[in-house]
C-alpha cells in the first residue's frame, strides 16, 4: 500500500512508540492516526474523522488544538496511558518536501511535570524494578517533578516489593525480562501501575555522577536504569536531579501490605481516600512540600531511638509556645512549592509568575528564621540558624521579574525596566516614540532656523525632515542626508534620526523577543542555585511537618512518649486518633494497654461491635505515631521500638486473584508468622472463622501456641473460640482480658472498656437484634441457643444432619463415599456437589441464590 509521505512519515515514527499515543504535530493542531485515532476519540470523547493517505481507503484520524492539549494529555496519563509528543523540528518554508518530524518528549504517568497533571501533595514517583541472579530485588523510585530519588535492596521476596510499591504514589514501574508474568499481572491488576519497558541499556555521562557514591553494583545499575529511562524519554539533562539515596530497609519500621491496608495509615479501607486515615488525623501542614514529606515519614517509621527522640524534642519545642507556632504556620503558608518549582527550572517549563512566587517565598524565609528563634530552645536555634535565605537569588529576583508578569513568557512585559539598558532603550523608544520626535522636531527648527520644519513619517520612507523649496539654503549638507525630492519640498535623513527610526519600529518586536532571551538566561543563573533551593525546601518541609506534629498534639491532648530498652508496653487510656477524631462530640472511651516483658499474648474476648479491633489497632497506630516522632493519644505511654507489624484484621476477600477469605487469612497469617522478630508486633483478628469450627479452633490454638514457642513477638489475638482463654492457665506469657459488656433489661450495652480476664458470653443474639433482625428470627436464635447450651435431646436428633451440612474442614481428606445410597432431595443433593473452597465468593453466591429460588418453587 502506497501511502503519502506524510502518512509514511507518521508509521516510521509511529514504529518506535507502539505503547503510546502519538501526537503528530501538523500546524496549530496534533493530529493521531488509525488505531490511535479510534482509541483516542473514545478516550477524550473527540470527532472520529479520516483523511485520504494515499491508501485504498481513507485513514481514521482525530485531533486536538496545539494550544489546548494539556488538558487532553492529562486525561490519557490520568488513565495510565503515555503520549509521545511529536513536533516539527525545521521550519516549514524552509523545505520543499516532507517538514522534518521527531518526538521531543514520552509523557508518561511515571514522567508528569506539569503542575495541572500533579497532585500538590502527593510525590509522582517512577519506579524500577530488577532481579538479580540470586532472586533478590532492587527497587529504585524517582520523583521527575522534585528530583529525589531513592533506591533499595529486597532480600524477602516479591512480597516485600508489593508492599514497598503499595501506598507509595508510584505511578509507572519500569521492568526487564526477568520479572515472571504473574508478578507484571499483580502491578498491573492489583496495584494498577502502567508497566513500561527498558528502552536504552546506555548510560547519558552524566548519570554517573548521581549514582557513583552507590558501592553495591547491583543497585547502581538499577539506578543507572532509571535515569537513563529519564533522559530517554524526556529528551534533555536535568540539573535538579539528586544524587539517589540508598534506602537499608533494616534502618525502617516494616509494614507489609496488609497492614498499611488494615491500618489504614495513608487512605481508608472503605472510601480509598484520605479521610478516616491516619495521614488525615495527622495533617495540618501547610505547605505542599510539607504534606508530602509527612506522608514519607509515616511510610517508614525509625528504628533508631535516638533520631525519634531528636524529633520529639523538637515537637516538644514546637508544642511549648503556642503564640511563636502560630507564627511560624502563618510565615509557612506563604513558602511556595520550593521543590517542584525546581524541577520546572531545570525542566524549562518555569514562568516568570513562579520566579516571582520563588522571590517571594525566599523572602519569608527571615521571617520563619525568627520565629523559629521565638521558641528559644537550643536546638530548634541551632537549626534554624542553618537555613539559607539565598539572598543573592533574592537580589536578582527582585531587580530582574515584574511582579504583574503574565504566565506566557513570550508576550513581554515579565522583566523589570532598569535591568537591561537594551530592553530599556526599546521600551522608551515603543512608549515615548511620539514624544521624542516631537522634541527632536523642536531642536531641529532651533538648530536650523527654519520655523517650518516638521519630522513626518510614511511607511515606504520611514521617518524623514521635510523642508520647504525656500529654506533649502539653511539644510545643514553636512548632517542632512536627501531621501526624498517633492515638488514644494525636500526630504531629509540624519544618523540620529535613522538610529531612533530603527529603535522606534523594531521597539515592539525587539523587546518581546529580547525578553524572552533574558527570561531564558535569567532561567540558567537560576539554575546554579537549584541545589541550595532544594536544601531549604528539605529543611523548611521538616519544619512543616514537626509544627504539624506539634499543633494536633496540642489540639487532641496528646503525649509524648518514653520509649524503653526493654520490651515492656504501658499505655495509660489510650484512644484510636482516627476514630476519636470522627466521633468529634461524642466521648471516645480510653483503654489501658499493659504488657509486661514476660506477658507476649493477650487473649481478647468480647462481643462483635465492642471494640476489640479499635483496641487492637489503636496500639499499632500509637506505636508508629510514636516511631515518626509524633505525640501519641495517652495520658501516658512506654514503648519499645518494634521493628515491624503484622496484622489480620477484617474479612474481605481478595477478588482480584479469586482468593476467598479463609485463604486471605492464612496467607496473612503465615507472613507474619514467617517474617516475625521478638521485636515485631503482630495483630490477629478472629483468625480461623472462615473455616469449620474444630478446625478454626485448632488452627488458632496452634498460631498461639507458635507464637509463644518460637517467635515470642508482642501479640494481640481476638477470638470468639471462648475455649482458648484456657491457654493462660498453659502458658505464662499469655494473659486473658475482655471487652467488658452488661445485659440489662433484655438489651446488651457495651462499655467499650477492656478488663482483665475471659468473656463471659458472646452476646451474639444482641448484636443481630442491634442490627435489627427480625424478632421472629431473634426469638428463634435464643430458643435454639438455650438448645444447645442445656443439650436438649429435642434438638440433637438434628444435630447430625446439621453437621452434615458444616463447612467441609479445610485440612480433611476427600470424603468417603456413604456405605448405604440413599435417595436425597435435589437441593441437598446439589448442595453436597459444591466445592466451596474452588468457588470464588461471587460464584458462592450465585449458586446459593439458584439454591434458594429452587426451594421456594419447591416450597410452592
Amino acid at each position: 500500500m502506497s501511502y503519502t509521505p506524510m502518512i509514511q512519515q507518521y508509521l516510521q515514527i509511529k514504529a518506535e512508540y507502539k505503547d503510546c499515543f502519538l501526537f503528530f504535530r501538523l500546524g496549530d493542531f496534533y493530529e493521531m492516526f488509525f488505531e490511535d485515532a479510534k482509541k483516542a476519540a473514545m478516550e477524550l470523547e473527540i470527532t472520529l474523522t479520516s483523511r485520504d493517505g494515499g491508501g485504498e481507503e481513507r485513514i481514521p484520524m482525530c485531533g486536538v488544538p496545539f494550544h489546548s492539549s494539556e488538558n487532553y494529555i492529562k486525561t490519557l496519563i490520568n488513565k495510565g496511558y503515555k503520549v509521545a509528543i511529536c513536533e516539527q523540528v525545521e521550519d516549514p518554508k524552509a523545505t520543499k518536501g516532507v517538514v522534518k518530524r521527531e518526538v521531543v518528549q514520552l509523557i508518561t504517568p511515571g514522567t508528569v511535570m506539569e503542575g495541572n497533571m500533579l497532585d500538590e501533595k502527593e510525590n509522582n514517583y517512577l519506579a524500577v524494578i530488577r532481579m538479580s541472579e540470586d532472586r533478590s530485588f532492587a527497587l529504585a523510585y524517582s520523583d521527575l517533578s522534585t528530583g529525589e530519588t531513592f533506591v533499595m535492596q529486597v532480600n524477602t521476596g516479591w512480597d516485600t516489593v508489593v508492599s514497598e510499591l503499595y501506598n507509595r504514589p508510584i505511578k509507572e514501574v519500569i521492568v526487564d525480562d526477568t520479572l515472571e508474568q504473574k508478578w507484571l499481572d499483580e502491578l498491573q491488576l492489583q496495584l494498577q501501575l502502567t508497566v513500561s519497558y527498558i528502552r536504552d541499556s546506555e548510560c547519558n555521562e552524566a548519570i554517573h555522577s548521581l549514582v557513583e557514591h552507590i558501592h553495591d553494583p547491583f543497585l547502581q545499575e538499577t539506578s543507572s536504569v532509571l535515569y537513563q529511562y529519564l533522559y530517554t524519554t524526556q529528551k534533555r539533562a536535568f540539573d535538579h536531579l539528586k544524587e539517589v539515596q540508598v534506602i537499608e530497609l533494616e534502618q525502617y519500621m516494616q509494614l507489609d501490605m496488609s497492614s498499611k491496608r488494615n491500618l489504614e495509615i495513608s487512605t481508608s479501607m472503605m472510601r480509598k481516600e484520605k479521610y478516616g486515615s491516619l495521614l488525615w488525623v495527622l495533617d495540618r501542614t501547610v505547605t505542599a512540600m510539607g504534606a508530602r514529606k509527612l506522608k514519607k515519614w509515616l511510610e517508614k517509621p525509625l528504628l533508631h531511638v535516638r533520631l525519634v527522640e531528636q524529633r520529639l524534642e523538637l515537637v516538644e519545642g514546637v508544642l511549648s509556645h503556642f503564640m511563636a507556632r502560630d507564627g511560624l504556620r502563618e510565615a509557612l503558608q506563604s513558602i511556595y512549592d520550593l521543590e517542584r518549582l525546581s524541577g520546572r527550572v531545570s525542566f524549562g517549563n518555569v514562568n516568570a509568575r513562579d520566579l516571582f512566587q520563588l522571590k517571594r517565598s525566599l523572602e519569608k524565609v527571615p521571617e520563619i528564621i525568627e520565629q523559629l528563634q521565638q521558641f528559644d530552645h537550643p536546638e530548634i536555634t541551632k537549626l534554624s540558624n542553618q537555613m539559607d535565605p539565598i539572598p543573592s537569588l533574592v537580589t536578582l529576583l527582585n531587580e530582574s521579574i515584574e511582579e504583574n508578569a503574565p504566565i506566557s513568557i513570550t508576550e513581554g512585559n515579565i522583566i523589570k525596566d532598569g535591568y537591561h539598558e537594551q530592553l530599556d532603550q526599546y521600551r522608551d523608544a515603543s512608549r515615548n516614540g511620539k514624544e521624542w520626535i516631537a522634541a527632536l522636531e523642536q531642536q531641529e527648527r532651533q538648530a536650523t532656523g527654519i520655523k517650518s520644519l516638521k519630522i513626518g513619517y510614511n511607511k515606504v520612507f520611514g521617518y524623514y525632515i521635510e523642508v520647504t523649496r525656500a529654506n533649502l539654503h539653511l539644510v545643514p549638507n553636512d548632517r542632512y542626508e536627501r531621501k526624498q525630492t517633492l515638488t514644494n519640498a525636500e526630504r531629509f535623513i540624519t544618523e540620529e534620526l535613522k538610529e531612533k527610526e530603527a529603535t522606534i519600529l523594531e521597539a515592539e518586536e525587539k523587546s518581546v523577543d529580547l525578553e524572552y532571551d533574558l527570561f531564558i538566561q535569567l532561567r540558567e543563573k537560576v539554575k546554579a542555585y537549584i541545589p541550595q533551593i532544594q536544601r531549604l525546601a528539605d529543611m523548611i518541609s521538616d519544619w512543616d511537618v514537626l509544627q504539624s506534629f506539634a499543633t494536633v498534639s496540642d489540639d487532641n491532648n496528646y503525649v509524648r512518649p518514653s520509649f524503653t530498652d526493654s520490651h515492656h508496653v504501658q499505655l495509660q487510656e489510650s484512644r484510636h486518633p482516627v476514630v476519636e477524631k470522627v466521633m468529634k462530640d461524642e466521648t471516645f472511651v480510653p483503654n489501658h494497654v499493659t504488657m509486661e516483658d514476660d506477658k507476649h499474648i493477650l487473649l481478647i474476648t468480647g462481643p462483635n461491635m465492642s471494640g476489640k479491633s479499635t483496641y487492637m489497632r489503636q496500639l499499632a497506630l500509637i506505636i508508629i505515631m510514636g516511631q515518626i516522632g509524633c505525640f501519641v493519644p495517652c495520658k501516658e505511654a512506654t514503648l519499645p521500638i518494634f521493628d515491624k507489624i503484622f496484622t489480620r484484621i477484617g474479612a474481605a476477600d481478595d477478588l482480584v486473584s479469586g482468593q476467598s477469605t479463609f485463604m486471605v487469612e492464612m496467607l496473612e497469617a503465615n507472613h507474619a508468622l514467617q517474617q516475625a522478630t521478638d521485636q515485631s508486633l503482630i495483630l490477629l483478628d478472629e483468625v480461623g472463622r472462615g473455616t469449620s469450627t474444630y478446625d478454626g479452633m485448632a488452627l488458632a490454638q496452634a498460631i498461639v501456641e507458635y507464637i509463644h514457642h518460637h517467635i515470642q513477638a508482642k501479640t494481640l489475638f481476638s477470638t470468639h473460640y471462648h475455649e482458648l482463654t484456657s491457654l493462660a492457665d498453659s502458658f505464662e506469657s499469655v494473659k486473658n482480658i475482655h471487652v467488658r459488656a452488661e445485659e440489662m433489661n433484655g438489651h446488651v450495652v457495651f462499655l467499650h472498656q477492656i478488663q482483665e480476664g475471659a468473656a463471659d458470653e458472646s452476646y451474639g443474639i444482641h448484636v443481630a437484634k442491634l442490627a435489627g433482625l427480625p424478632d421472629e428470627l431473634i426469638e428463634r436464635a435464643s430458643v435454639i441457643l438455650e438448645q444447645l447450651e442445656n443439650k436438649d435431646p429435642k434438638h440433637t436428633a438434628n444435630d447430625s444432619e446439621a453437621r452434615s451440612l458444616e463447612q467441609m474442614s479445610f485440612f480433611a481428606e476427600e470424603p468417603s463415599p456413604p456405605k448405604k445410597k440413599v435417595k436425597a432431595d435435589p437441593i441437598q443433593e446439589k448442595i453436597m456437589e459444591l466445592n466451596l473452597l474452588e468457588m470464588t465468593p461471587m460464584e458462592a453466591m450465585n449458586q446459593l441464590y439458584e439454591l434458594q429460588r429452587k426451594a421456594k418453587e419447591n416450597k410452592g
